[in-house]
């Protein structure tokens, strides 16, 4: 699901698109190349932005949801679609040389995307803006597609509760623990 199209600026960090890309839709340039790396894959793309209600149904027709957005709006709104139908999410996020990673198995005494997000606001600036490393954007999408495998596997332990910390800077990872918030207007 994406509304947006490729501009130049996405290539250095989206290793689906590339120069001939440009301008055309996100979702029809990387359904494409998906194909072409596996062609028996099966690929519904959706290109608008969806409301909550469209949102919400989306994501009660899946297994899990991998949020790959740049806002903190389309990720609560995310987050809420994800608890009301108890669907799994995983979430990462990047931007200069940090990135981050946790998953949310909507779990009755776990807790949510908002229970973590509602310590700071929006992101002021935008990669494009503040610039974001390449490289870290295939690290947090590679810990995105692990998690995402542990959980639809039942193997493991997921980040749930916990975040994981990437620093470019220092190739130093770290993990946090937060917990469910009791007064939560999501999952309380």
């Amino acid at each position: 699901v994406d509304f947006d199209t490729v501009e130049v600026t996405n290539l250095q960090r989206q290793i689906l698109h590339t120069e001939a890309d440009v301008g055309y839709s996100k979702v029809a340039s990387a359904q494409g190349r998906l194909a072409e790396i596996n062609s028996e894959c099966d690929i519904e793309i959706i290109d608008k932005k969806l409301e909550s209600e469209e949102l919400n149904t989306l994501i009660s027709q899946h297994d899990i949801v991998v949020d790959c957005t740049d806002n903190l709006t389309t990720r609560e709104m995310i987050n809420l679609g994800c608890f009301k139908s108890k669907t799994p999410l995983v979430s990462g996020a990047a931007i200069r040389m940090e990135g981050q990673v946790t998953s949310f198995t909507m779990a009755k005494d776990a807790p949510c995307y908002h229970c973590f997000s509602h310590r700071f606001g929006e992101q002021a600036l935008s990669c494009v803006e503040s610039g974001i490393i390449a490289p870290l954007v295939g690290i947090i999408g590679s810990y995105q597609a692990l998690e995402t495998l542990k959980i639809l596997m039942g193997v493991g332990e997921p980040l749930e509760g916990k975040i994981l910390m990437i620093d470019a800077m220092t190739s130093q990872t770290n993990s946090f623990k937060f917990a469910k918030v009791a007064s939560c207007k999501v999952c309380s």
